[in-house]
């Protein structure tokens, strides 16, 4: 059976902050709405739709870090990447080591914060990512997918 490895629970705090963030995003469009409201008659609407936005990224801030840590699942071996994730989707994405392109360490402002980074995995097909790893982590894959795909590049020149 096949060991998945799981996020580290500050990945947690991270999306909390990334949904706060749009939500107070929300907030000040709804408030400038609302102070620009006698200008004309759909900024009072505009105004309504800004806030019950702001109140579903409230709703999204609370529950949907739990449910992403707890469906989040990932696995490296030889021959493969495999990433299982979502929350009402679940994907299951499968890359084989020798389509590997090009892997990148990708750090944001908010997972920086938390020493998290994200694995970018590039592909002929398209770019999956093993995300919310601590950086130390994601540095250690990033070398090990990188040597594995160089000896498989150096066994096809042979």
């Amino acid at each position: 059976m096949t060991e998945y490895r799981t996020l580290n629970p500050k990945s947690m705090k991270s999306m909390r902050i990334g949904y706060l963030m749009i939500t107070v995003i929300l907030e000040i469009a709804a408030v400038t709405c609302f102070v620009l409201r006698g200008q004309a008659d759909w900024v009072i609407y505009a105004f309504y739709v800004l806030q019950a936005l702001a109140l579903l990224m409230l709703v999204i801030t609370i529950a949907f870090p739990k449910i992403y840590y707890d469906h989040y699942r990932y696995f490296i071996s030889e021959d493969r990447v495999d990433v299982r994730r979502g929350i009402f989707f679940l994907t299951h994405t499968v890359v084989p080591i020798e389509r590997i392109h090009q892997v990148e360490v990708v750090e944001g402002p908010v997972n920086r914060l938390y020493g998290l980074a994200d694995v970018q995995i590039t592909t002929a097909g398209g770019v999956a990512t093993i995300e919310y790893l601590e950086k130390d982590e994601a540095d250690r894959i990033a070398d090990e997918l990188n040597v594995i795909v160089d000896r498989i590049v150096r066994g096809q020149r042979q």
